[in-house]
């Protein structure tokens, strides 16, 4: 995940893929989530951080790599939408609209869709701790709770909505304090830490498969790229926050406690580095190739068909 984030990155920096938005400092959380979950069984409702989770669960760098340079192969939506709106029908993955927390009513349709169809599936959402101020996530908790959905609610909270430090979203600590005011375990985690997150994502959705109804998970992460590629956090956080962030890197972190644990040597992490960048190399030497949409497609999917 890191290196295909890198990646698109740096294609955006090179002109060739119109935006970015990193997940660098989710990776963690989002991999902990991932492994907590049934691939192609399971849902997964993905807020536009989310690269990692979507290649636990089944994506490919080259679904990725189609997507933000905008090739006909984009399987998000065939190059009509920006990147960073992930879908896959084959891995039960639905794409989210632009509006943050959009997804949250999606996710919650969905939940009470497997409840009616007595189905054995968990629905997993995620947002960030700025999503969480819209009327969207307050009403979809909501409505989860009251029909004890079987829906996770993943808060991956980073500090910052854009600019906005938490401090000025909300006047508790942490976003998982308002579960139980909605009748839900509310759950905070080290985002930074896998397998603390799977502990905590596997309690969560076993407890919503044997129809306990949702919780609230968060996870605490740390940002470690600009919201955005059209954003400059150096414009509003000081030098010594950014040092400090980069002081909890939990790749690096996880690479550290693997070598521990005496599950990773060096060697092993420089092959597992040199097979990734290979796969990406790939991936995008496939999606410079792939043809670009038909423009006659162009007015697809806008009007209904007659």
């Amino acid at each position: 995940g890191r290196l295909l984030d890198e990646r698109i990155l740096v294609l955006n920096r090179q002109g060739r893929a119109p935006f970015a938005i990193s997940g660098q400092g989710h990776e963690a959380a989002q991999v902990g989530v991932g492994y907590a979950l049934r691939r192609g069984h399971d849902w997964l409702v993905p807020y536009y951080r989310d690269l990692t989770l979507t290649l636990v669960m089944g994506m490919e760098p080259k679904d990725h790599l189609m997507a933000c340079l905008g090739k006909a192969k984009d399987p998000n939506s065939g190059a009509r939408q920006m990147p960073s709106h992930y879908s896959s029908r084959a891995h039960n993955i639905v794409t989210t609209g632009s509006p943050v927390a959009t997804q949250i009513l999606h996710a919650v349709g969905i939940a009470e869709a497997l409840r009616y169809r007595h189905e054995d599936k968990v629905v997993v959402v995620s947002v960030g701790e700025g999503g969480t101020s819209e009327g969207d996530w307050h009403e979809g908790l909501n409505w989860a709770a009251i029909h004890q959905l079987p829906v996770v609610f993943l808060v991956e909270n980073n500090g910052f909505a854009i600019s906005v430090p938490q401090s000025l979203q909300m006047a508790v600590a942490h976003v998982a304090d308002r579960g139980p005011g909605y009748g839900m375990p509310g759950v905070v985690v080290d985002g930074g830490d896998a397998l603390e997150v799977y502990r905590a994502a596997s309690a969560a959705v076993d407890r919503a498969r044997r129809g306990g109804g949702p919780t609230l998970l968060e996870a605490l992460c740390v940002r470690l790229q600009s919201h955005s590629s059209d954003d400059d956090q150096r414009r509003y956080r000081s030098a010594d926050d950014l040092a400090e962030m980069r002081r909890h890197d939990p790749v690096e972190r996880f690479r550290s406690e693997l070598e521990r644990m005496g599950a990773l040597t060096e060697g092993d992490a420089a092959a597992i580095r040199a097979e990734c960048q290979r796969l990406i190399e790939s991936a995008q030497e496939e999606a410079e190739l792939a043809p670009g949409p038909d423009p006659s497609t162009a007015l697809l999917h806008v009007y209904g068909e007659a």
